[in-house]
């Protein structure tokens, strides 16, 4: 099988082209090349597959092997991917992923792709599609305090393909991430589990966020998840519109677009190396 292995401010994926390829067990895969040990190391696979509805199509593996809906570092990433790899020459394309149809815009720089920019559409709320079975308003879970463990956070609840919540904080290094990540993610409030984002507020248009994803754990950064806390602290009347989010991995710009109600992010990624591992090893085989 051959991969790119890449990163975005430290999210770092395997990315498996199968226009020429086929990933006969991608669970199986994932696990593989996602073991730091063993494997390639990474936050998870990615395949980059035809589409019958858009230019691409993008599966988010976990870890585990579990398929998640979307990611956004993921999908910047792939963007620039298929450019680099020649797959297309547009700058201005869309992928489909379980979330939906994603748009991708590349900012191109002497041949390099120096920006990608991706609109992941409109946040969804209501409580029936995200899933999330507690709301507080309009069959909705907006700024709610809610008791987990020992703590109460303040919480808001949201899908953007794929169940987020945005967790309002002090200081969030002041948080047991580990501790509390996993109590809410697994909680039976989120039927299908929720990644899940812990937040403070710096000023109006710089955030801080560390992320705890679903079936993953913790990550060094999460576009989606940045989107996810923007949405939150802009209907908590925290931030603008326009909000530079501080994760460990680095600094990812969200544009929440209250006309049309789009998420937009803009954030480098970088190929680290291009690998092929021999297909016995990616379903338990020795060679």
């Amino acid at each position: 099988m051959k991969f790119t292995k890449m990163q975005a401010y430290c999210n770092d994926y395997v990315y498996v082209i199968t226009f020429d390829q086929e990933v006969k067990n991608p669970a199986a895969a994932a696990r593989f090349v996602s073991d730091r040990h063993k494997g390639v190391g990474s936050d998870g696979m990615i395949m980059i597959c035809p589409s019958a509805i858009a230019d691409f199509r993008m599966r988010v593996f976990n870890p585990d092997g579990s398929e998640a809906e979307m990611c956004g570092n993921a999908l910047r990433s792939t963007g620039k991917l298929v450019y680099v790899k020649g797959l297309t020459s547009k700058t201005d394309f869309t992928v489909e992923t379980l979330g939906g149809i994603k748009k991708i815009h590349l900012t191109v720089e002497n041949g390099d792709v120096v920006n990608i920019t991706a609109n992941i559409g409109r946040p969804i709320f209501d409580a029936d599609r995200i899933p999330v079975t507690v709301t507080n308003e309009n069959n909705a879970l907006i700024g709610y305090d809610y008791t987990i463990l020992d703590r109460i956070f303040n919480i808001t609840a949201l899908s953007l393909g794929n169940p987020h919540c945005a967790v309002l904080c002090d200081d969030i290094y002041s948080i047991d991430i580990a501790k509390y990540g996993h109590a809410l993610e697994c909680s039976p409030i989120f039927p299908n589990k929720a990644n899940i984002h812990f937040y403070d507020v710096t000023n109006r248009e710089n955030i801080r966020m560390i992320a705890w994803e679903r079936n993953c754990g913790e990550t060094l950064a999460c576009a989606t998840g940045c989107c996810t806390c923007v949405t939150a602290a802009n209907l908590a009347g925290l931030c603008d519109s326009h909000v530079n989010v501080h994760q460990k991995g680095g600094i990812i710009v969200i544009d929440y677009d209250k006309a049309s109600g789009d998420l937009v992010m803009t954030g480098k990624s970088e190929i680290v190396f291009d690998g092929e591992i021999d297909d016995r090893l990616l379903t338990g085989g020795n060679l």
